[in-house]
């Protein structure tokens, strides 16, 4: 953006906020709830056209500022798009995290992780989300490596609570990172691909994912628990 348009956008930003212009809290650009109410606005319009229809003047108005102010706070389109990705991606991470946190008993956190992972993933709007994502992967490689692999992830947050185990001794595993790939593996139970290419139409019902997260927990702690516990 020229130097023109950048004082433009500042200005503009400042009287979405007059305010706070006035009182001088906070500089254009560093509102988190500017910055919130545009990537919500940019979500809507993502899930409901996708990212290649999407233009910045519909996220203009479903967002309501103007567009001054979306390029104080983004780049373009593709910026938008990563942090609304990078935003959903951190919530779900911290929901996972919290579940685990909360049972200190190996057999019910992997259980209660994995329904909150099946659940999660075959949601309809993360479905939508992750087929946008896998579309623009060859525009945005940077984002899908983001997504997948970390530097925080679905893995390694699962990996703290194995390693955690692991010390207190209710399990024994030599390589975390391999066994939180396995489990990962067996949870999904073939629901995730099913429901990215179309095979499965809606997310499964909740019988049907007690019955695959209960059988994965069974054999992954006939794998790894301790005799401590009474499972192996």
């Amino acid at each position: 953006m020229s130097e023109g348009n950048e004082q433009l956008a500042e200005t503009t930003d400042t009287l979405d906020c007059p305010g706070e212009a006035l009182s001088g809290r906070r500089a254009a650009g560093e509102d988190p709830a500017k910055r919130e109410q545009i990537i919500e606005g940019a979500k809507r319009v993502f899930m409901s056209v996708g990212f290649d229809a999407a233009s910045m003047n519909d996220i203009t108005r479903e967002a309501g500022v103007s567009k001054g102010t979306i390029y104080v706070y983004f780049q373009n389109k593709e910026d938008l798009f990563s942090a609304m990705i990078e935003k959903e991606r951190a919530l779900f991470l911290a929901a996972v995290r919290t579940v685990l946190a909360a049972h200190e008993d190996a057999e019910t956190g992997l259980y209660k992780f994995g329904v909150s992972f099946v659940s999660h993933m075959t949601d309809e709007k993360v479905i939508t989300a992750m087929r946008t994502v896998l579309g623009v992967r060859d525009r945005m490689p940077d984002l899908c490596k983001r997504f997948f692999k970390g530097p925080e992830n679905l893995r390694s947050v699962l990996q703290e609570f194995l390693a955690h185990q692991v010390d207190i001794g209710s399990l024994k595993i030599d390589d975390l990172d391999l066994a939180a790939g396995q489990f990962l593996d067996l949870s999904s139970g073939g629901f995730f691909k099913l429901r990215l290419f179309g095979t499965m139409e809606s997310a499964p019902p909740l019988e049907e994912i007690d019955r695959v997260i209960s059988g994965a927990v069974r054999v992954f702690m006939a794998a790894y628990a301790t005799r401590q516990t009474g499972t192996a």
